[in-house]
């Protein structure tokens, strides 16, 4: 087995700055209590002005001015990282959380199909870094050697057990995971690598120290197993967002609304699923939220096609009042078949699928603009047709006879001597149950310029023919 362990060192930060529209602000993550504000974490602006973390709040503004100080905010953090496990679980049926801001998931089984490591690993830091998020990326034979690896090492690939025992032992022994006293006191005594560790006898360890520094030892090296609890993909998502102050408009929304599609579309790609129907709660300072609710006729799962039709509906909607948070709700998780294209498509890259852009006029004109045809089982030819919503298996079936393509909204009366009739009659009686009685011969008719249509002659008024509709 091979364990890849990403470690996401400055998640905290970088659940704050994805949220942001204005990422150069210069901005720091506060923490500590109301007494003693300390900067935890600072971004590349903020250090820029000579702020580092770990300094009081008021050092910090007796330094610089001009900065934003933002609380950490844990349930924004825990969304986070269940979303990125949702995005591992498309990569490996063993994702675990164990480790804080760490993901460890067993790729040994996963290679054959997404190809080497190397390959493998750049396309994670890829999608991760299109999330916005700084990682170190390690893989060992251990899951607890590739988490403490992660520690000192980025980019380390120790492939075997042999590889993973010489990387461990090199590890220093304040960055092996041991609890801190007891590395202190291993420095007392000179030791600084785990490899010292490693050459003292079993029983020296036993008697000067408890039993969990022996057993995390073995399990470093892989002679003991560490239990990981995996994780199981939710039926449902859910995740929402605080903003920063009381938004009025509809463009200023679209960012954080961005935002939380984009999660949800990592999501679903982990899970292998679509989206049919999504529900946007726009929550005020007062009063009852928004409700905006989203449906599709197929399950989808592309971050912008959601984001376009969600985008479509939110600006015809009155947002009665401010709003100071979204949340975004799914409750139902179709499975997801993607459409298929011939190797070689002749359409051009930009073309879109004829459910994508039902899905964009479904968005920006409503849902009762877009509309599909189906036969109805009635011989009266203005009666044989029926709008009904476009959804999947509604195609218009086989009808008998010939019957046009196009037919007039009204029929129009022909002059005589301007077409031909071609063929035999077909008489059509019938609706004497609803009202609508009619008792017709129809002709296929050819005009001077080429035109074939279908024309039909009231039997009680013969002589007189009337179009009432065009074949291609």
């Amino acid at each position: 087995m091979l364990w890849a362990c990403i470690v996401l060192p400055q998640l905290a930060l970088d659940t704050v700055l994805r949220d942001r529209d204005d990422p150069d602000t210069p901005l720091v993550l506060l923490g500590g209590p109301t007494q003693r504000r300390v900067l935890q974490s600072v971004n590349a602006a903020a250090a820029g002005l000579g702020l580092r973390a770990g300094q009081t709040l008021t050092a910090a503004r007796a330094l610089a001015e001009g900065f934003t100080c933002v609380e950490s905010d844990p349930a924004r953090i825990e969304q986070v990282q269940q979303m990125l496990a949702a995005w591992a679980y498309g990569y490996s049926a063993q994702v675990s959380l164990h480790y804080p801001r760490s993901l460890l998931l067993e790729v040994g089984s996963s290679l054959r199909l997404f190809g080497a490591w190397p390959t493998l690993q750049a396309r994670l830091r890829e999608q991760l870094n299109a999330q916005g998020l700084r990682q170190r990326i390690v893989l060992a034979a251990n899951p607890v050697a590739a988490r403490m690896l992660a520690n000192a090492h980025d980019g380390l690939a120790a492939t075997t057990p042999e590889q993973t025992h010489a990387a461990v032992a090199q590890l220093p022994i304040a960055r092996s995971g041991l609890p801190e006293e007891v590395a202190q006191a291993f420095a007392r005594m000179g030791l600084r690598h785990v490899q010292q560790l490693l050459e003292l006898p079993r029983e020296a360890l036993a008697r000067r120290f408890p039993a969990s520094v022996q057993l995390h030892l073995d399990q470093l090296l892989g002679r003991r197993r560490l239990p990981l609890a995996f994780y199981q993909p939710p039926q449902c998502f859910e995740a929402s967002l605080e903003l920063n102050f009381d938004v009025e408009s509809h463009q200023a929304l679209l960012f954080p609304l961005r935002r939380l599609i984009g999660d949800l579309a990592v999501f679903l790609v982990g899970r292998d699923c679509g989206v049919q129907r999504l529900d946007l709660h726009l929550e005020h300072a007062e009063g009852q939220s928004t409700l905006l609710r989203v449906g599709l006729l197929s399950a989808e799962r592309d971050a912008g096609l959601l984001f376009e039709l969600t985008r479509g509906r939110l600006e015809a909607l009155r947002i009665p009042a401010p709003v100071r948070k979204l949340r975004l709700q799914v409750d139902d998780l179709p499975r997801f078949v993607p459409s298929h294209q011939g190797l070689f498509d002749p359409r051009a890259a930009q073309a879109q699928s004829w459910q994508q852009l039902r899905e964009r006029l479904r968005a920006r004109l409503g849902d009762a603009a877009v509309n599909g045809l189906s036969v109805y089982a009635d011989h009266r030819p203005e009666q044989a047709w029926r709008s009904v919503e476009t959804e999947p298996g509604n195609a218009v079936g086989a009808m008998t006879g010939q019957r046009p393509g196009w037919l007039l909204a009204d029929p129009q009366k022909l002059a005589p001597s301007t077409f031909t009739v071609l063929g035999q009659a077909e008489r059509i009686e019938s609706g004497w149950w609803d009202g609508g009685d009619v008792r017709r011969d129809y002709f296929r008719i050819e005009t001077r310029d080429g035109l074939r249509g279908w024309a039909y002659q009231d039997i009680a008024q013969p002589g007189q023919l009337w179009l009432q509709g065009w074949f291609a």
